[in-house]
């Protein structure tokens, strides 16, 4: 099979469905601390397929609310305005693209992945006094080139998942040996398409590689957070705790061993829970 071309890839992104115009604003709004919580709620309530899912989420054991959460405004009184537009985002996102159109891409675990990324992400983020809303929205984005080409090259990634298997390859091994591309490149183009702040364009780019020059901190914390997320997964049974990263961003994240035990205990609680969630 003849490799793609960035360009070709990129001319292709304008056929993907475009962003609901609520998660455009969520994710304009992420810095903006005078946001009226209240429009936002109107807005939300708007889609009724959005409202059931952000709920659904809402009531899931994974947040744990001991009122039963029946509306979007009280979901904001309960969990938080922050918390709630995370959820939006998620179930928002989740819905975009097409499922099942390709043999052995399993969608319910990429948005599994990408959430535990997404909390892992914010949890270091609070202890870097980083904002924890970018850092959680930076993680859920991360991948989101993997869906860009999953959806435009569906025959092709079953490749992919082939090659990887058989030859027991990373993913980024395997895409750039059977595509010629990569999804961190595809979903910085995605990015740009969709009008991304350079921040989130960034971090998508350099999640595998957050030591590129002009980068920022953000890609080193999504990067040891995918490390982590990829490693309570793997080694979910065996209880090994071996994390495959970027030398360099462990070091710049300046974690000592008593503050990586904590943060791993809270990742392993948090992503029990997040298997008993219907994403």
């Amino acid at each position: 099979m003849a490799h793609l071309s960035l360009e070709e890839v990129t001319e292709n992104l304008k056929d993907l469905p475009t962003l609901p115009a609520i998660v455009m604003e969520i994710l304009n709004t992420l810095d903006n601390e005078d946001i009226d919580t209240a429009e936002l709620a109107h807005k939300v309530t708007q889609d009724l397929a959005l409202t059931a899912k952000t709920l659904r989420y809402a009531n899931s054991p994974f947040y744990s609310t001991l009122i039963k959460v029946t509306t979007i405004q009280q979901a904001i009184s309960l969990m938080g305005f922050d918390t709630v537009r995370q959820l939006v985002l998620s179930a928002a996102l989740s819905g975009c693209f097409p499922e099942n159109n390709c043999k052995g891409f399993d969608h319910k675990a990429f948005w599994r992945h990408s959430n535990a990324v997404a909390f892992t992400s914010k949890l270091i983020a609070r202890r870097m006094n980083f904002n924890e809303d970018v850092a959680f929205t930076a993680g859920l984005l991360h991948d989101i080139g993997l869906l860009a080409l999953v959806s435009l090259y569906p025959r092709q990634f079953e490749e992919v998942l082939s090659y990887r298997k058989e030859h027991l390859a990373t993913q980024y091994e395997a895409e750039k040996k059977i595509l010629g591309v990569d999804h961190a490149s595809v979903g910085e183009a995605l990015a740009e398409e969709w009008h991304f702040s350079d921040v989130m364009r960034h971090t998508i780019a350099a999640h595998h590689q957050p030591d590129q020059p002009g980068r920022g901190f953000l890609p080193s914390i999504v990067h040891i957070a995918d490390g982590i997320a990829h490693m309570l997964s793997a080694n979910a049974s065996d209880g090994s705790q071996t994390i495959s990263v970027n030398v360099v961003s462990w070091d710049s994240l300046k974690l000592d061993q008593a503050s990586l035990d904590t943060l791993l205990e809270e990742a392993r609680i948090r992503f029990r829970k997040l298997d008993q969630v219907d994403l």
